[in-house]
């Protein structure tokens, strides 16, 4: 009998600890995942135009894309392009994520589309099957809603979505196989 060792398939790959990242996934690139972050079956990740880090507690669904890519009139860059997705977030089923810079706390519903030229700062929903294609950056709090994607700015801001995200890690590597840690999460001198 001969066991193989594992093919460490995407060398650019960086899973910090405490991170549950289903196997299942679909990684590709220069992709660096934050601690607390869960990634679903089926989600997808893909760095085509530069690397992507993902900060800690964030949720991507299955389905979900976040993507990095170049803008169709730009075959080839030689500046890599950073996507920076911030702290707490959640990606809900078959969004899509383009955005190159993503704040805190915000939520893409279900089929929302961001395209790369806006910019999400903190506490924003997108709500189901509403798209952001022209360049803006969207203010803090606001809410896009309905078939005419209206907006308004949310009285509270919105609180993250701990007990989701802590019930997911306790939950996913019960019935999935996981992408093992590769980084260690540094800690803080001052403590």
């Amino acid at each position: 009998m001969s066991i193989s060792a594992p093919v460490n398939r995407r060398s650019n790959l960086k899973i910090a600890a405490g991170a549950v990242v289903c196997e299942e996934s679909i990684l590709k690139g220069d992709i660096t995942i934050g601690a607390r972050t869960v990634i679903h079956p089926k989600a997808s990740i893909v760095a085509e135009a530069g690397p992507i880090i993902i900060g800690e507690g964030n949720i991507i669904e299955e389905m979900a894309t976040i993507v990095n890519r170049l803008p169709p009139n730009i075959v080839d860059s030689a500046t890599p392009a950073l996507q920076i997705i911030g702290n707490y977030n959640v990606f809900e089923a078959d969004c899509t994520c383009e955005a190159s810079k993503v704040g805190d706390n915000n939520i893409l519903e279900n089929k929302a589309f961001v395209t790369r030229d806006v910019e999400l700062t903190n506490g924003c929903v997108i709500g189901a099957a509403c798209s952001l294609i022209e360049p803006e950056i969207v203010p803090e709090n606001t809410i896009v809603f309905g078939s005419q994607c209206h907006r308004r700015e949310m009285n509270d801001k919105p609180y993250p979505q701990i007990g989701q995200l802590e019930y997911l890690m306790r939950v996913l590597p019960s019935y999935h196989h996981l992408r093992k840690a590769n980084i260690k999460v540094k800690s803080d001198p001052a403590t």
